[in-house]
């Protein structure tokens, strides 16, 4: 099984110390010690076919990023690859984690955080959990990714496409409460930075507040507002965007998904979590 094939079996799968050319080389990699804990994504989710796409996808990226490293996807809703599962593979012989869970959330969940937290704690061998993933200058990059591809914004290379199509201020929707909210308002400086155009935060599950970004943006002449999750997919409710879309008219990018960036994202979180002092005498 290889480094792309993580949907279908809760065993940890050991990425090649081998970095192979093309799209999944990274830039970013890190050194890990030879007994590194695994790198455990926590999927907010069910182990739906779109659901082990985007976490697939998200493994080969991190696996490129953190070549050698042990990764596995587990789930915290549904029975398959539950996360609690995947935990129960593990064992630490000398009493270090065994372990890093990476939330594929891109900033505080109370709630999902909480799930996390519980199952973490209920682990047969010691485990550490990563922080969220943003806000990160590489949320900001894979959003324009999303808005690009929607015909929402200007690609990276100039002439990809009309301007005529593009929105001329963004909305960047927070899911988790206000927390989450604050480290939207983070991304959006760094989208704005991008993309530059006005860019306000606004919680997605608030649709009034949707409406007010709106005419704040309206108010600053913008006259095509556009709408960007900051989410990954698997943390919105089924259907969320397609109400929204209809119910505020705002036009919507497509969640982040498994967009390089955001396996990037795990590989770091899981590097810094590696800096603890409970593996400090991790031998390298």
């Amino acid at each position: 099984m290889g480094a792309e094939d993580h949907g279908g079996s809760p065993l940890p799968v050991r990425t090649s110390r081998t970095v192979r050319p093309g799209r999944h080389s990274s830039p970013h990699q890190l050194s890990l010690p030879a007994r590194a804990p695994a790198l455990i994504l926590a999927v907010p989710g069910a182990a739906s076919p779109e659901n082990e796409q985007i976490a697939a996808e998200i493994a080969a990226s991190a696996g490129a990023s953190c070549p050698g490293a042990t990764i596995a996807v587990g789930y915290l809703d549904g029975t398959g690859n539950h996360l609690s599962e995947v935990l129960s593979y593990l064992n630490s012989e000398d009493g270090r984690p065994s372990a890093v869970v990476v939330p594929l959330l891109t900033s505080p969940y109370r709630r999902i955080d909480a799930e996390i937290a519980a199952i973490v704690a209920g682990a047969s061998a010691p485990v550490l959990v990563a922080g969220h993933l943003g806000p990160h200058p590489f949320l900001a990059e894979a959003m324009h990714a999303r808005l690009s591809e929607a015909g929402l914004a200007r690609a990276s290379r100039a002439g990809r496409i009309s301007i005529v199509t593009a929105a001329d201020g963004v909305i960047v929707g927070a899911i988790g409460g206000d927390e989450a909210n604050q480290a939207a308002g983070i991304v959006a400086v760094l989208l704005a930075s991008r993309l530059a155009i006005p860019i306000v935060p606004a919680p997605l599950a608030d649709h009034a507040a949707l409406a007010h970004a709106s005419e704040r943006l309206q108010a600053a002449q913008v006259t095509r507002v556009a709408l960007a999750p900051c989410a990954i997919g698997p943390e919105l409710p089924a259907g969320a965007l397609a109400v929204i879309t209809a119910q505020t008219g705002l036009a919507c990018a497509p969640p982040l998904g498994g967009h390089p960036m955001i396996g990037q994202l795990a590989a770091i979180r899981y590097g810094i979590a590696l800096e603890d002092p409970k593996l400090a005498d991790v031998p390298g």
